[in-house]
């Protein structure tokens, strides 16, 4: 059996997932790996069998997504190129984490793609929302990767088919310790603005893991570094608090490893503002934007006690051995016409409501 498991490479949340993932469906059978996207800061450990440019979204410096250099380093044709080039037939079973090059490449050939993302999860109508509507965000999350059956993650199980985070082994198995600092990741702000505001709260020391630069350096209570995947897990495991966007993958960890957590939402990414939404439920505070007129929520934070309690048990193994069992197969859609496949594809729904049926009664 061949797989191709295709990860989105844009931030590094899917690629920190991808290295627990990765060994699982590497017991199961021959598997390739696919990446799209330039804006990861961190590596696979792991051969990359197709590496594409796909379509990224660029991060600003002033809290948001930078809409213009996204479209100036967006290569429409090269996209459609890689989508029609890709041997997607050559594979018994896709496994998509919001990648948009073998998903699309799976709905032009009529090939089942499985989602299995943290986006999967956000676009279900259980999940949380932010009380302002993003039509075109919304858009953006459905049609981007577009796949035909969907296992997601979120900050909690929400639904039936959304499990807790994939945390990985190497901050899972961690001591946490508290060695009196502050993480910080805000890859959507420059340096500059994360400096001039930090720096007004000063008892504290910042740690602060920069998409902008490439050395290593320190202005009062505030040390920068470039993003490295074992110094930024060292800093997180150590730290006092998490100060980051309200991503997925970090803001998780954070959680698992019981640190006081305030995350801040890019702008114009509805992705982000839904997780806060999210997060605002369970008491995580978020601030609209790093400025000054947040400075004492900041330091109002970094005194306060409160940290929240989560349990994320590791059920990976768990829900990769569920994907097998209900979808042994992928080069069939449910619509085919063939009824060979359309009845297999019956008998693959009737086994999996019963198993949804005798959820309902436990």
């Amino acid at each position: 059996m061949k797989i191709l498991y295709a990860i989105q490479g844009t931030g590094n949340g899917h690629l920190s997932r991808a290295r627990d993932i990765i060994p699982l469906l590497q017991q199961k059978a021959d598997l390739d790996i696919l990446v799209s996207g330039i804006q990861a800061d961190v590596q696979l450990p792991y051969p990359i069998k197709y590496n594409f440019t796909g379509l990224s979204f660029i991060f600003g410096k002033n809290g948001g997504v930078d809409f213009l250099s996204t479209f100036r380093k967006s290569r429409f044709k090269k996209l459609y190129r890689e989508i029609k080039t890709l041997p997607i037939e050559d594979y018994d079973l896709v496994l998509n984490d919001f990648e948009p090059v073998s998903a699309w490449a799976c709905k032009l050939k009529g090939i089942a793609c499985i989602g299995l993302s943290h986006q999967a999860a956000v676009i279900n109508n259980k999940s949380p929302k932010p009380k302002k509507s993003d039509p075109f965000g919304k858009s953006i999350l459905n049609n981007y990767a577009p796949v035909t059956h969907s296992y997601g993650f979120h900050f909690q199980a929400y639904d039936r088919n959304i499990y807790t985070p994939v945390i990985r082994k190497q901050v899972r198995e961690a001591l946490s310790k508290d060695m009196n600092h502050f993480t910080v990741y805000l890859p959507s702000y420059d340096d500059e603005r994360i400096i001039k505001i930090l720096s007004e709260i000063r008892d504290v020391e910042w740690e602060v893991f920069s998409k902008h630069s490439k050395k290593e350096y320190s202005k009062s209570n505030v040390h920068v570094r470039p993003v490295t995947n074992d110094e930024f897990i060292k800093s997180m495991i150590d730290c006092s608090g998490m100060l980051c966007g309200a991503g997925f993958e970090t803001p998780a960890e954070a959680l698992f490893l019981g640190k006081k957590l305030m995350v801040i939402p890019m702008k114009g990414q509805y992705e982000q503002q839904c997780n806060a939404a999210a997060l605002q439920t369970m008491n995580v505070p978020v601030i609209k934007s790093l400025k000054k007129k947040n400075i004492d929520r900041i330091r109002a934070w970094t005194i306060s006690e409160k940290a929240v309690s989560v349990d994320y048990p590791d059920l990976t193994g768990s829900i990769i051995d569920e994907i097998f069992k209900q979808h042994g197969f992928s080069k069939q859609m449910a619509n085919s016409p063939d009824p060979k496949t359309s009845n297999r594809v019956k008998t693959l729904y009737e086994a999996k409501q019963q198993i949804v049926n005798k959820s309902k009664t436990l």
